[in-house]
């Protein structure tokens, strides 16, 4: 158990004598001051647990040193005395911050009680503020947003300028490219860290139960609230509320919405008296919200309240450096998290792994490693190991190689003009779509239908459009 330290502050030597040798016996290490100015300098001693304090003293009273104890932070349990038992000074004493209050002349059994509850009080503060400092270094470390692509580091740069201040933002990004943690890391570098960070997401709570969610209810605002309850708003007072995938929200919610983040207040469902509340709202979504307002489904006033800051997450695909960074990244907290030795990615498997288009984005790489790591007994994963969709592998190449054939003639494609681009292009496509597969069934129309998946007469229609002839079919 660690040693406890207590200053004793008292200009009467015989009181500082019987207190001194009081705490001795109690096995508390004991410094001690005669006037206010040593004791505002030895209250800042290192270890220093709990203080004994006159209320009247030369240099400085008792009461100007709790309030200077206060100001610069101390986090010694100060208990005042005085030989005037007057509920002013108790009052100012507590309202200073004292921790309790002894009249002279005291009793030693009644101090004792008091010493002892200021040394737990001291103790349980101390766990409770390693604690929290674990849990925030855990957090840290969990809320890490990994790339050195410059699409990535242009978001960094943006969150850099915006996290200390008081705006709105907007991020966008696909599912799996990280918006929770995106916004967790600007609550964590903004005014509000030290506060709660609360999320809703509107596409996983039934429509009808949304307004509750966000803005709670009173006891019988609806059939079975038989008791009041906070809502996500109010629960975010003092820090970061994130209204996640923003754009599935009900249009008419959208206005209450709007009007509780421009006022600050609302009403909780069934309630008549305003809630204030100050939190900072961001907002996410894989949506286009501008697309949203065209076709009515989102609030233009709400989105332009919204994206006072907008943030563009790109997708994984188009940041395929950062694939193998990511990758350690995973293959290191894993360890941490299941033990054991760190598990490594062979040569083909890296490759695999930057090859792939990562619909699912970051969140899906983290899956697919972490099955990997929990399946394969070996520490090097192989590409088997991973387990990749090969269906999906094979379509995606495919999609990028036509897609790079025609990005060049799309780009010289002048937009404002009439093309009938689609109708120029899908012979095109389908031409040697259809001789190929001909060339597979060696002619027979039947057996290429199949493969197509389209009807013989259909084929015999295409062959004819496209001027495909048997006699050409290799």
């Amino acid at each position: 158990m660690e040693r406890i330290k207590a200053l004793i502050a008292d200009d009467d030597e015989s009181i500082l004598w019987v207190l001194e040798k009081f705490l001795q016996e109690k096995s508390i290490e004991v410094v001690k001051a005669r006037d206010g100015i040593e004791a505002r300098r030895l209250l800042h001693e290192p270890g220093l647990s709990i203080a004994i304090i006159d209320i009247n003293m030369p240099g400085a009273g008792g009461l100007e040193v709790l309030k200077d104890a206060g100001e610069s932070g101390s986090r010694a349990a100060i208990i005042i005395m005085t030989a005037e038992g007057t509920m002013k000074n108790t009052l100012e004493a507590m309202k200073l911050g004292a921790f309790d209050y002894a009249t002279k002349p005291f009793d030693l059994g009644e101090l004792e009680v008091m010493v002892d509850r200021a040394v737990e009080h001291v103790r349980m503060k101390t766990r409770l503020t390693n604690l929290s400092d674990r849990l925030k270094e855990r957090l840290a470390g969990e809320t890490v947003f990994v790339g050195k692509s410059k699409a990535v580091q242009d978001v960094f740069k943006t969150v850099g300028k915006v996290a200390h201040r008081d705006v709105t933002v907007l991020i966008l990004g696909e599912s799996g490219t990280g918006k929770e943690l995106m916004a967790r890391l600007i609550h964590m570098n903004s005014p509000m860290g030290e506060g709660p960070f609360v999320a809703v997401n509107s596409a996983a709570v039934p429509r009808e139960l949304m307004e509750s969610e966000i803005f709670g209810f009173e006891k019988g605002a609806f059939t079975g609230a038989v008791e009041g309850k906070k809502g996500k708003f109010e629960l975010a007072d003092g820090g970061t509320l994130l209204l996640d995938e923003i754009g599935d929200m009900n249009v008419d919610l959208q206005a209450r919405l709007l009007r509780a983040i421009q006022e600050k207040e609302f009403y909780r469902v069934g309630g008549k008296e305003p809630v204030k509340v100050d939190a900072r709202i961001i907002a996410a979504t894989n949506q286009d919200l501008e697309r949203a307002v065209h076709e009515k489904r989102f609030r233009e006033d709400l989105l332009y309240r919204l994206n006072g800051v907008t943030l563009k997450l790109p997708p994984l695909r188009e940041r395929k450096g950062d694939v193998p960074i990511l990758a350690e990244y995973f293959l290191d907290r894993f360890a941490r998290e299941f033990g054991g030795e760190r598990k490594t990615l062979s040569e083909k498997a890296i490759e695999a792994l930057e090859n792939y288009r990562w619909p699912g984005n970051v969140r899906e790489l983290e899956n697919v490693l972490r099955r990997a790591v929990l399946l394969c007994p070996s520490l090097k994963l192989s590409l088997s190991d991973l387990n990749l969709p090969a269906s999906r592998q094979q379509r995606d190449s495919l999609e990028e190689i036509i897609s790079a054939k025609l990005k060049p003639f799309i780009e010289r494609t002048d937009h404002r003009s009439k093309q009938e681009l689609y109708s120029f292009m899908m012979p095109f496509m389908e031409r040697p779509l259809i001789k190929l597969v001909l060339e597979k069934t060696r002619g027979n129309q039947v057996q290429a239908a199949e493969v197509l998946g389209i009807n013989r007469n259909t084929l015999r229609k295409k062959m004819k459009d496209l001027n495909i002839k048997i006699m050409d079919i290799k």
